[in-house]
């Protein structure tokens, strides 16, 4: 049985113009994909900004995605927050509309024990009825979700599908899929490990750079998950030096600048979230260019 989730998952971009959410534009991005071949969609995590939505506008944001997908790709809904009992109720929420799983990042910032994120996790599993995926990412959180853990929430908790990686340890990575079992979805969070650790059973990648090249992304992640390991080979390394431009500062910043670039989507963030510096700005053009996304 293949997992739930897996290829090519893009973490959206939130469009913004004159501070408001550009409800079109989602409409908008939410289209290139489908026709771009994008597995899933994953609104509202870190790369959509989520911490500076409001409720009400995080809740809009996933009812427009659900609605315009259509069932056409996979919707995962960022529904994760440092409060166990508002994770339940965003998580509620997805499931109302129509998402078709959600994704919880650590409880940030009030940094629980191991105990306390299984418990966490295991909580919102038991309220609402919904295929979830673990966002393990201790660089912004603070805690790293270990491995024993995770195996815990696998074994108990049949809703919790998968992991969005991004320790940045493949180490780790493998030691989830050891411990989990091969239905459980090892994703990547990093778009330069994900064909690494696809090559040790890893099913794909939520991805920031699939906001731009969506095609390529998904291209290379159904070739690794066909066996395709030559095809697979060459579209990381045309893809890697993107990957890494798209960390040249805090994420979302370098991705939302070269969309900007890209006459996708305006150049506009929410506070503390800024424009790139102007010498970033050069440095990325000129990553860009090879790709034909800029002149």
């Amino acid at each position: 049985m293949k997992p739930m989730f897996q290829g090519s998952i893009v973490a959206l971009v939130t469009p913004f113009r004159n501070g408001h959410v550009d409800e079109a534009k989602i409409r908008e991005l939410v289209e290139f994909h489908v026709a771009h071949g994008t597995d899933g969609i994953v609104q509202c995590g870190t790369t959509g900004e989520s911490p500076t939505l409001s409720h009400e506008e995080h809740r809009r944001v996933i009812e427009i995605v659900v609605e315009t997908a259509g069932r056409r790709l996979a919707v995962i809904a960022g529904t994760g927050s440092n409060s166990t009992r508002e994770a339940i109720e965003l998580t509620r929420h997805a499931r109302a509309v129509g998402a078709d799983g959600a994704l919880l990042v650590n409880p940030y910032y009030n940094k629980p024990t191991q105990e306390g994120l299984y418990q966490h996790f295991r909580a919102i599993a038991e309220a609402v009825d919904l295929p979830l995926l673990v966002y393990n990412i201790a660089s912004r959180t603070a805690v790293n979700v270990e491995t024993d853990t995770l195996a815990r929430l696998a074994r108990d908790c049949k809703n919790i599908v998968g992991v969005k990686e991004a320790s940045g340890s493949l180490d780790q990575m493998t030691q989830v899929i050891l411990a989990c079992g091969p239905e459980f979805s090892v994703l990547s969070g990093d778009d330069t490990l994900t064909l690494p650790l696809m090559s040790v059973g890893g099913r794909g990648v939520i991805s920031v750079i699939a906001n731009i090249v969506p095609k390529e992304t998904a291209e290379m992640t159904h070739a690794a998950l066909e066996g395709d390991w030559k095809r697979a080979r060459e579209l990381h390394l045309r893809l890697f030096p993107l990957a890494r431009a798209a960390f040249i500062e805090t994420n979302p910043i370098p991705i939302k600048e070269a969309m900007a670039m890209a006459q996708m989507i305006a150049p506009e963030f929410r506070l503390p979230m800024c424009r790139m510096a102007e010498a970033n700005r050069e440095r990325l053009r000129t990553v860009l260019r090879p790709y034909g996304l800029v002149k």
